[in-house]
């Protein structure tokens, strides 16, 4: 497939990949919680890598500490998130998913929809391509974060 052949085929599949997004059904616990892509993408962090600190959750999620603490402060007043202290140090926070079994069980059901797709989708791959499609992903991400709507 050439490039040129390879950028159409993408300019096509790319939306209906956004709308298929959209469409994701967020389960009934959750949705009266009005949650955006970046409190999944912080979610999903807390589930597949366990209690974090703030910080540490920045640097995975490439945004400022501030950006996070302000996404922790709003899903743990709605009870999704816990903040505890660090016991090796009680100046620093642990952020965690919800003890609530029913949160749990929400927040673990939403993720692994898309999970087990990039599951199916990624399996055929060696790990150097996954490496090198994760990369091509970023790289379009970056890119399309930094043109404008002229």
């Amino acid at each position: 497939m050439s490039r040129e052949e390879a950028v159409r085929a993408m300019l096509v599949l790319m939306p209906r990949v956004a709308q298929r997004l959209k469409r994701t059904t967020v389960p009934e616990k959750l949705k009266t919680l009005n949650l955006a892509p970046r409190h999944l993408s912080l979610l999903s962090n807390l589930v597949f890598d366990g209690p974090a600190l703030v910080n540490e959750l920045a640097a995975r999620l490439e945004v400022a500490p501030t950006t996070v603490s302000l996404m922790v402060a709003d899903l743990n007043r709605q009870g999704v998130v816990e903040r505890k202290p660090d016991p090796a140090d009680r100046r620093r926070t642990i952020v965690s998913i919800s003890d609530d079994p029913e949160t749990r069980e929400a927040i673990n059901g939403w993720l692994s929809k898309g999970a087990s797709s990039w599951e199916r989708a990624l399996d055929p791959l060696t790990p150097q391509e996954r490496a090198m499609f994760v990369r091509t992903m970023g790289a379009y991400e970056s890119g399309a974060s930094c043109e404008r709507d002229d």
